[in-house]
């Protein structure tokens, strides 16, 4: 989006969607600025969030239940206290459906993307769906038509990219000084002196705000230039995607851990649940490290092997691989064509730790000080 006289924001691409930056700002910039331009590349779906003031019954309720909720959220699919319907939306009837989805959409949240019908990532037919039910809601938020067509995504299954949270985002379009660009149909050319021009004409404006993504899961560990055996550099070795075991560790990278790396639950996930989760399960690899007198531990490259293996078998018997997004490195020209997150699930994940722990952590290979540097 563009704005004249205080400021303006930019959706344009890289990200290959309306991302989640620009649609918690929007609704914040349009009412301060003389005119907001909005350019974007692709649509995405945004659900309500239902920001509001807390109920103090079911704040005190939350807080006697902690340990429980806890619990919960540790094994859960997402990290969240939602479940997924146990039956298809194929399986429900209009009416059903309609319910349901209304119910998810009026309580705000996640609901929608990881509390719905069980077979909406894996049906395309189910997921046409729940994606038809919400462009009717997103056409029935904004005034104007081609407006609102702009706004829908028509180009993914609704969920296989990140799925943005947003309070009057699409009324914000409503306003009089806001204007959507669509830069697919005419794509940015150039920042100029005093704005940017697409392929359709020259906008002014004094604030340029980027929201455009990023280079996500691999990019920074890439860049950091960090070297294992042999002086071989983890960017080389991640050359056609990510190998690690757990999404934890790399062969030939001793004592090297990844906190929600690429082949984790990470993004796909309550991100401070599997953060506690992996620095729980690495504090105890170390600790009993320690009670070995191992200097060093790394996973086995056939353990390695079959980790990865088994995180693209997971993502591809779902509908997201389909579509272009930064899940697999599609916003990034040149990047491999990977699933990077874990789809296998925040409890089930934390229950195969568990599992190699207690198993005498089968797939790693501990070293003494001697063997370390031998």
């Amino acid at each position: 989006m563009a704005e004249r006289g205080r400021g303006f924001h930019r959706e344009d691409g890289r990200d290959h969607r309306h991302g989640a930056t620009a649609i918690q700002a929007i609704p914040l910039i349009a009412p301060e600025c003389e005119h907001l331009t909005v350019f974007q590349r692709t649509a995405n779906y945004a659900i309500p969030s239902r920001n509001g003031p807390l109920d103090r019954e079911k704040d005190k309720a939350r807080k006697e239940d902690f340990e429980g909720v806890k619990e919960r959220t540790r094994n859960s699919f997402a990290g969240f206290e939602l479940y997924f319907i146990e039956q298809g939306a194929l399986d429900a009837s209009p009416e059903e459906r309609d319910k349901a989805w209304k119910e998810m959409w009026d309580n705000g949240g996640f609901g929608l993307w990881i509390g719905n019908y069980n077979d909406i990532f894996f049906t395309q037919e189910a997921n046409d769906k729940v994606s038809e039910w919400l462009r009717e809601k997103i056409a029935e938020r904004v005034d104007d038509p081609e407006t609102a067509e702009k706004l829908i995504p028509r180009d993914h299954a609704f969920g296989t990219k990140r799925v943005p949270l947003e309070y009057d985002y699409y009324e914000a379009f409503n306003r009089d000084n806001v204007e959507l660009v669509d830069v697919k149909a005419a794509p940015i050319m150039e920042i100029t002196a005093t704005g940017l021009r697409t392929e359709d004409g020259e906008y002014e404006f004094d604030v340029l705000v980027f929201a455009t993504g990023f280079d996500a899961m691999t990019g920074p560990l890439n860049n950091m230039g960090i070297r294992g055996r042999g002086g071989k550099l983890l960017s080389e070795k991640w050359s056609e995607g990510p190998r690690t075991y757990l999404g934890l560790t790399s062969a030939d990278f001793p004592n090297f851990f990844t906190i929600t790396g690429p082949g984790s639950p990470s993004v796909i996930s309550n991100m401070p649940v599997s953060i506690e989760q992996h620095v729980e399960f690495i504090s105890r690899i170390v600790s009993d490290m320690r009670d070995r007198d191992a200097e060093t531990i790394e996973p086995a490259k056939e353990a390695e092997d079959e980790w990865t293996s088994h995180v693209q078998e997971v993502a591809y018997s779902t509908l997201f691989p389909e579509s272009a997004t930064w899940y697999m490195g599609a916003n990034i020209p040149g990047k491999p064509r990977v699933f990077l997150p874990y789809l296998g699930g925040v409890g089930p994940y934390r229950a195969k730790c568990d599992e190699i722990a207690e198993n005498d952590y089968e797939g790693f290979a501990f070293a003494t000080k001697e063997r370390a540097g031998a």
